[in-house]
């Protein structure tokens, strides 16, 4: 029988994992669950959302909604296409990729976001309040609504100039 005394003295206790040891283990484990969405098919919806992901693998199919609100994701891959809504909230994204597509709203409120690309398609809502979105391309096309709260572009601009900026907007804009 093993007292306390001698587990003590004989330090025969292991130590928990290190902070270090732990986090590469979830980034580990985030990866691998990507992976398992991308053999599984794309299909339903990739919730990301709270983990320390930076990155994603290049031609990422989510059949359903992409959920990246507060992660660390500093930009999206090539050839992302999103069947649902994609959600950036709260990430340090400043860029999105020429070839995005997605088929719902895209979420990019509290991003650092300055400009979007030209030819950008959103098949539902863009929200861009709260970020640093100075222009919009003259080709963006916006199925939904269009919020542009609290942005440089609402402080400088009217409802009736923003909708001659972008006349692809079919939804109501909001500054």
């Amino acid at each position: 029988m093993i007292k306390l005394l001698d587990i003590l003295e004989n330090k025969i206790l292991v130590p928990l994992r290190s902070k270090e040891e732990r986090g590469k283990n979830y980034n580990i484990a985030i990866q691998k669950k990507i992976q398992q969405y991308i053999k599984d098919g794309g299909k339903g919806d990739l919730d990301l959302r709270d983990t320390p992901i930076t990155s994603l693998p290049s031609s990422l199919s989510v059949g359903g909604d992409l959920d990246l609100n507060n992660t660390k994701i500093t930009s999206l891959p090539p050839g992302l296409s999103v069947g649902g809504d994609l959600y950036l909230r709260d990430t340090p994204i400043t860029l999105l990729p020429p070839d995005l597509k997605i088929k719902g709203d895209l979420s990019l409120g509290y991003t650092k976001i300055k400009s979007l690309p030209s030819g950008l398609k959103v098949g539902g809502d863009l929200r861009l309040y709260n970020t640093k979105i100075t222009s919009l391309p003259p080709d963006l096309k916006v199925k939904g609504d269009l919020d542009l709260d609290n942005t440089p572009l609402s402080k400088s601009h009217t409802k009736k100039q923003i909708r001659q900026m972008a006349p692809g907007v079919k939804g109501n804009i909001y500054i």
